[in-house]
């Protein structure tokens, strides 16, 4: 009996646990590349967006599991319940990037208080993290945002995608590519949500991309102009 109380104890943080693992996998496959100071800012600004997600998920009242990263792949917070509507998708979607986006800014704040190079590569990280997610193709953040508009938008998420492959050059660009099959939910009710939450949404994500362009860019160049000649 004994043992059985501590397998259930074991599989109620099993979750929790695993998570952890993967980030302390993480941390350990940055470092290798940037160090371990870096490594742990990177991954904790990656956990913060996915925790948006999640809180999201969980007030909405939908089932959601911790965030899973996978180094130099990715990140995912898995749904085990589908929202309702497109608004909730859009609620949660959402979620990641405006909070990783306010704690990028804490960070940037901190760097410019400090003069750390390190905070403000931090910062640069963080903002690129969260517009790249908001490029408006499913399984991007930006693509299940869109959605209340219409997921026709995803259309121009392609281009989009081909572009930041030139930038970033990474292979699972191309796979994602490859793999996008956009598919509107079977519930043809699935879209229908008053126009006024389009437009608010539609708002919203003008507006935060807007400002993580801009807050990208002009991070970028204060980073180049710590680094020098």
């Amino acid at each position: 009996m004994g043992f059985l109380l501590s397998l259930l104890k074991f599989a109620k943080f099993g979750p929790i646990l695993k998570s952890a693992l993967f980030m302390v996998v993480s941390i350990g496959a940055y470092a290798l590349l940037f160090g371990w100071q870096f490594a742990v800012g990177f991954v904790l600004l990656i956990v913060v967006h996915e925790l948006g997600h999640y809180v999201a998920a969980r007030r909405l009242g939908l089932a959601a599991g911790l965030p899973m990263l996978i180094p130099f792949v990715g990140a995912w917070t898995q749904l085990r319940d589908q929202p309702l509507t497109v608004a909730q998708e859009a609620q949660v979607a959402f979620a990641g990037p405006f909070v990783g986006t306010l704690v990028t800014a804490a960070v940037l704040g901190l760097a410019l208080d400090q003069h750390s190079g390190l905070l403000m590569a931090l910062a640069y990280a963080g903002f690129f993290i969260n517009l790249f997610n908001l490029i408006p193709l499913v399984p991007f953040d930006g693509g299940h945002i869109v959605a209340i508009l219409s997921p026709k938008v995803w259309f121009a998420g392609v281009p989009i995608l081909l572009a930041a492959f030139f930038y970033v050059r990474s292979p699972m660009l191309v796979i994602i590519l490859l793999l996008v099959a956009p598919t509107i939910a079977h519930n043809p009710r699935y879209y229908e949500v008053p126009v006024d939450a389009r437009i608010r949404y539609g708002c919203y994500y003008i507006f935060l991309l807007t400002f993580l362009c801009v807050m990208t860019y002009q991070t970028h160049a204060q980073v180049e102009a710590l680094r020098g000649p």
